[in-house]
C-alpha cells in the first residue's frame, strides 16, 4: 500500500468511533428505529450495526463515512436553518412539496439506501441556507 493511502486509512480509523457516535446521536436525536438507522448507514448486518452502536469500530468504509458525513451535513444544515432543536429534528419526517420531495419527507427520500439521495437532501439544504432555493 501506498504511504498516502495507507495514512488514509489511518485517518478513516481513527475518526470512525467518534463519527458513529455522533451519528447515533443524531438518529435519536430524530427518532429513528434501529432499522432506519442502519439503511441510512448502507444496511451493514445487524451485528455489526449493534458492535458499532457499543462503540466496538473496526475498519469501516469510505462508504460508511460518506454516508455519516451526509448525515451529520443535514443535521448541521437544519440546526442552522431551524434554530428551535425541536423544529429542526421535527423536520427530517414532515411532508415537503419540494420538487426533490415531491410530498415525501426527507427520511422517506434518504431511506432508499442510495448514498446518492443523502447527497441530495444535503444539497437541497445547503442551497436552503445559501438563497439558492
Amino acid at each position: 500500500m501506498r504511504p498516502e493511502k495507507q495514512k488514509a486509512s489511518l485517518d478513516l480509523a481513527v475518526h470512525a468511533p467518534a463519527a458513529l457516535r455522533t451519528c447515533f446521536n443524531v438518529a435519536q436525536a430524530w427518532g429513528l428505529s434501529a432499522r432506519d438507522t442502519r439503511v441510512l448507514l448502507g444496511s451493514p448486518p445487524e451485528s455489526t450495526f449493534y458492535k458499532w452502536k457499543s462503540g466496538k469500530v473496526g475498519i469501516v468504509s469510505r462508504d460508511l463515512l460518506e454516508r455519516v458525513s451526509y448525515l451529520l451535513g443535514i443535521y448541521k444544515a437544519l440546526q442552522l436553518l431551524l434554530p428551535a432543536p425541536h423544529a429542526a429534528d421535527a423536520w427530517i419526517k414532515r411532508p415537503n412539496d419540494a420538487p426533490l420531495f415531491n410530498g415525501r419527507s426527507a427520511l422517506d427520500v434518504m431511506l432508499s439506501g442510495n448514498v446518492a439521495d443523502l447527497y441530495l437532501v444535503r444539497q437541497y439544504l445547503d442551497a436552503q441556507r445559501s438563497g439558492w432555493a
